[in-house]
């Protein structure tokens, strides 16, 4: 994490870390992201502070050009930095600028001048319906220790059957299990409810029976060999180990399998605004991504809908 104490003046510092303050308790934003602002403003200074000579104060931030931005901008650019990170630390200047204002640090509108970078949509690559089904069910025949073959099939049903990110399903405990529902937290400490189909539900009771350690209700059930959290790290392992035994592409991952579960979602019919919910993204545009993965699914639904088709 960047260390503000050298290219700053105590000022601004102290606006910094109240900032940032703000992003992790009021705005609730997961750790990585306020790391990653964090981070991104920590750049930001280091070059301000090289270009004045000296550390960066409030009036420095006062007095800030459009010119300022754009020659930080441009050299991150000759690092080699995406353009996707620099909308991200020009997001990131935007917010900490706004929240100063608000707090009555009068300072320059210059990062509100620019426009981000444009960037290019990835599209998620997603497993066939085939590609998943299999990693789910060859995962017990790499593991000779029954209950850890059946934590990893467990795991791995949530991202697929239930559109988990790794972390979530990670973090599940008893607590969250309902019948034929999960409680789910997401990003920023979001909570949503999304349905237990039963070969998922199966696949989590079968691990609970084998498993030797016996977490309380408000903890993660998901443990490692020595009774402890389990690591995000050993799931990457074993999709790792499958991607080499059923001949998977590189990008297969427990997130490709979420994607997966989008995708194949939508290509059944699954409402959009559905699929949202189910995956916790604040934005629909977010899930819209899968409209592009998808296409020929959407074009038969125009087919048979419009009436000028």
């Amino acid at each position: 994490m960047t260390d503000f104490s050298v290219s700053t003046a105590d000022d601004l510092r102290d606006a910094l870390t109240g900032w940032l303050r703000h992003l992790a308790s009021v705005r609730r934003l997961s750790p990585k992201t306020v790391k990653a602002y964090q981070r991104d403003l920590g750049q930001l200074m280091q070059f301000l502070a090289g270009h004045l000579g000296g550390p960066v104060s409030l009036r420095d931030l006062k007095d800030l050009r459009t010119a300022d931005l754009r020659a930080f901008m441009a050299d991150r650019r000759s690092e080699g930095t995406a353009s996707r990170s620099l909308a991200r630390t020009l997001s990131a200047t935007k917010n900490f600028f706004s929240w100063a204002e608000k707090r009555g640090m009068k300072l320059s509108e210059a990062p509100q001048l620019i426009s981000p970078p444009k960037t290019s949509k990835s599209l998620p690559r997603a497993l066939t319906v085939n590609e998943a089904r299999e990693t789910i069910e060859t995962t017990s025949q790499l593991e000779d220790r029954p209950w850890v073959a059946a934590r990893d099939m467990a795991v791995l049903s949530l991202c697929y059957g239930s559109g988990l990110r790794i972390a979530e399903a990670l973090a599940v405990t008893g607590a969250d299990l309902n019948g034929e529902a999960l409680r789910v937290t997401g990003k920023g400490g979001k909570t949503r409810m999304v349905p237990l189909i039963g070969p998922v539900r199966q696949s989590i009771d079968t691990y609970l029976s084998l498993c030797p350690f016996h977490p309380r209700q408000g903890e993660p059930i998901f443990r490692g060999v020595r009774g402890g959290v389990l690591s995000p790290r050993l799931i990457q392992q074993r999709m790792a180990q499958l991607r080499g035994a059923l001949g998977l592409q590189p990008s297969a991952s427990p997130h490709a399998l979420r994607h997966s579960f989008a995708t194949h979602l939508l290509g059944q019919g699954g409402d959009l605004r559905a699929i949202q919910e189910l995956l916790g993204h604040a934005s629909l545009s977010s899930t819209q991504i899968y409209t592009a993965v998808d296409t020929d699914h959407l074009l038969e639904a125009y087919r048979k809908a419009h009436p000028r088709a």
